[in-house]
């Protein structure tokens, strides 16, 4: 059974920093892409960066140079260290490890939220 567990979510003032965490069991981390997607009220899903297996990243052009994304695959585990953060990055964080349409799975979501 794939499980994938966030944490490291929070209250945070603006300009602050948060590091996210997601835990993976269940899969064969090393061979799935990973992905940060987030949610704020009212509004849809949106990437917010990606891994790949290799360690490649790519980020959304309003996180860039705010956001990392890193994965420790001895650890199975994918971070989000976010920096400089803003109130509109306020929303539920998710990890998804993604290998294809069928075969990809989601955190149960950690909130943020950015204000002072």
């Amino acid at each position: 059974q794939v499980q994938l567990v966030e944490s490291g979510g929070g209250l945070v003032q603006p300009g602050g920093s948060l590091r996210l965490s997601c835990a993976a069991s269940g899969l064969i981390f090393s061979t799935y892409v990973m992905k940060w997607y987030r949610q704020a009220p009212g509004k849809e899903r949106e990437l917010v960066a990606i891994i790949g297996i290799y360690g490649s990243t790519n980020y959304a052009d309003s996180m860039k140079g705010r956001f990392t994304i890193s994965r420790d695959n001895a650890k199975n585990t994918v971070f989000l260290q976010m920096n400089n953060l803003k109130p509109e990055d306020t929303a539920v964080y998710y990890c998804n490890a993604f290998r294809d349409t069928v075969d990809n799975y989601w955190g149960q979501g950690t909130q943020v939220t950015v204000s002072s």
